[in-house]
């Protein structure tokens, strides 16, 4: 049987016409390819080359083999195009998805990172409502979901992604916005943009006014975070919504407020657990991840008082 490396090797003394010249196309020293040639010929019991003039010839009793050969080597030149396209994702697609306060800044921002290391990687990805990822992944539209709130499912797992809080968000040019942290007792003072309190932040929100006995009015109620954010630009009044979705300031126009209340949450990544994921469905979920946990570290720090000279300052 004939290794790989013999195969490479005997092309290569085909193609140059010299053991040196194959030794230089190979990057390899010349006695080491000549043993290795000989031992090769021995073995077969068949002499490939004639050595005339210092030239390696082909014998004719072995043209159908080298015919042979160079057939076996484009395959593995195929073969190994393949496997490198693999690597950069080439004619792979990953499709996964996310409810809309995740996938406004975090899967983006994971999303980036994985191109640079799938390049050729093809993408769907889709937004969901919480009540649609069950079937988004029963039925096979994709390998996973960000979601922010878990239940018990025979077939699907529930990954923790990250933790965050719900904040304050008001117009920039507010006297609220000078605020370094709010009360709901205060929240509930001004008009309020809100997500439904059935929606599992609208939940945490209602729970924390009802927790502290506060009244108050949602003047308007919008499905997903975006549209909240626009309202609040367009100076109809102030909202509370989950960090993720105004992460790293990327919302213009608005500003955050620190609640003085317990407003944390967390959220998940869902997939199958009766199937395997993907190396590439694998690493983006590491990515986004990264990319939650430090958003969150990111805006602990924003609202954690600065000191100057031992004084504390907002």
């Amino acid at each position: 049987m004939l290794t790989l490396r013999q195969i490479e090797v005997i092309r290569a003394i085909m193609v140059t016409g010299s053991i040196a010249g194959a030794a230089r196309l190979l990057n390899v020293s010349a006695p080491g390819l000549s043993r290795l040639m000989k031992y090769t010929e021995d073995s077969l019991g068949v002499r490939l080359f004639d050595r005339r003039a210092g030239r390696y010839v082909p014998t004719p009793q072995a043209r159908n083999i080298f015919d042979l050969l160079d057939t076996v080597h484009r395959k593995i030149d195929d073969l190994q195009t393949a496997v490198a396209g693999l690597g950069r994702g080439n004619s792979q697609e990953l499709c996964i998805a996310s409810v809309p306060s995740i996938a406004n800044v975090m899967v983006p921002r994971a999303i980036a990172r994985l191109r640079q290391r799938y390049p050729e990687l093809a993408l769907d990805i889709n937004i969901l409502k919480i009540e649609e990822a069950i079937d988004y992944l029963l039925l096979g539209r994709g390998e996973l979901v960000a979601i922010s709130s878990r239940f018990d499912h025979p077939l699907i797992e529930f990954e923790l992604l990250a933790s965050g809080r719900l904040t304050c968000i008001v117009p920039e040019n507010s006297p609220l916005a000078a605020r370094a942290t709010i009360t709901p007792e205060e929240m509930a003072r001004h008009p309020l943009i809100g997500i439904n309190p059935k929606d599992p932040y609208g939940a945490i929100m209602a729970a924390m006014f009802t927790k502290s006995g506060i009244d108050y009015q949602m003047n308007v109620k919008a499905r997903f975070g975006t549209t909240v954010c626009s309202l609040v630009a367009a100076g109809l009044g102030i909202a509370i919504i989950d960090e993720f979705t105004v992460a790293h300031n990327v919302v213009r126009g608005l500003k955050s407020i620190e609640i003085e209340a317990d407003t944390a949450f967390h959220t998940y990544v869902a997939y199958r657990n009766d199937l395997p994921l993907s190396a590439f469905a694998e690493h983006f979920r590491k990515l986004l991840r990264e990319e939650m946990v430090l958003a969150s570290t990111y805006a602990s720090n924003a609202k954690a008082p600065k000191t100057i000279q031992g004084r504390t300052v907002t």
